[in-house]
């Protein structure tokens, strides 16, 4: 009993980290779903609006601005991605580690170094929340309330966005890009506006896992496709087959995001050697997005025996 109860305590604390990528897995979904490309960028860009946001709070910039300055610091990231696509011709995945590499020399020169720590008693009352996630704290909870709100709006701004003229170009650009050519769009400038805003969003996440981590590390956007492509294809297990409307969309692509962190979080509790968790990680990525294509083979097959009967 004690064993389960002390597993529970570890649960809000997985969630406010879910509940941070999945702001990040929105942003990638926007470039993955609906332009319908691969964008590699935001390895480099979630480090870049951790970066951003820390150096600023530290120079005493308010945490509100140090968060909108990292948010237009993402955008400009997946501008020049999208330039690289659209000016260049360079296919958008090689765009994206284009980018991702210049990235990491401009996050080690806005870091100054490899690493910027926001002490929580120095800066624990600039920030929005702290990375203070024991049981025994209401911080937690606070922290948790803070993040469901901010993903509440980024999800209704959204919601509104992509029923806008622009958004449904956007849109239709993913959809079918000869079609929107041949209806008038404009299809490079979407193509970059919606790379630019996915990183936009994904930098901003990186300003929220910084404070939760309570420092920015040149190494922390290490894997953060990975983490946001499991995301979406466990928010597509729960929900997306099931509904049209995009905004619940959204809404399960945060909650696949706190689902593999709750798994996560379970096997780090259960002692798993700390050697192993990079291996985990991958594992349970790959069970993931395996699960879809399983579940789709074995339908067909049940079809088949059927009609053969």
């Amino acid at each position: 009993m004690n064993i389960f109860l002390n597993w529970l305590g570890t649960l809000p604390g997985a969630a406010s980290q879910g509940l941070i990528w999945g702001v990040m897995a929105i942003g990638l979904y926007i470039t993955f779903k609906i332009l319908d490309v691969a964008d590699l960028t935001v390895d480099g860009s979630i480090c870049t609006g951790a970066a951003v946001c820390v150096v600023l709070v530290t120079k005493g910039v308010n945490i509100w601005i140090a968060m909108l300055a990292a948010f237009v610091a993402g955008a400009l990231a997946g501008l020049v991605t999208g330039f690289l696509h659209t000016l260049l011709g360079i296919p958008v995945i090689l765009s994206g580690i284009l980018t991702q590499l210049m990235l990491w020399s401009v996050n080690l020169l806005i870091l100054g170094g490899s690493n910027i720590a926001l002490t929580r008693l120095k800066y624990g009352d600039k920030v929005l929340f702290t990375s203070d996630s024991s049981p025994e704290s209401a911080q937690i909870y606070i922290t948790l309330g803070i993040l469901l709100a901010i993903s509440a709006v980024i999800i209704a701004v959204l919601y509104w966005f992509f029923g806008t003229e622009l958004g449904i170009s956007l849109r239709s650009t993913g959809s079918n890009l000869e079609m929107s050519r041949a209806q008038g769009i404009n299809t490079n400038f979407t193509k970059v506006f919606g790379l630019a805003l996915s990183n936009a969003i994904v930098a901003f996440s990186g300003a929220l896992l910084a404070q939760q981590q309570a420092s920015a590390n040149i190494n922390m956007g290490k894997g953060a496709i990975v983490i946001g492509l499991a995301a979406i294809i466990v928010g597509e297990a729960f929900c997306m087959k099931a509904t049209t409307n995009f905004a619940v969309r959204l809404l399960f692509v945060a909650v696949g995001a706190i689902v593999y962190w709750f798994v996560y979080q379970t096997v780090i509790f259960l002692g798993l050697p700390s050697e192993l968790l990079k291996m985990l990680s991958a594992l349970v990525v790959a069970i993931f997005l395996g699960v879809p294509y399983l579940k789709k083979r074995l339908f067909s097959k049940k079809k088949g025996v059927k009609k053969h009967a």
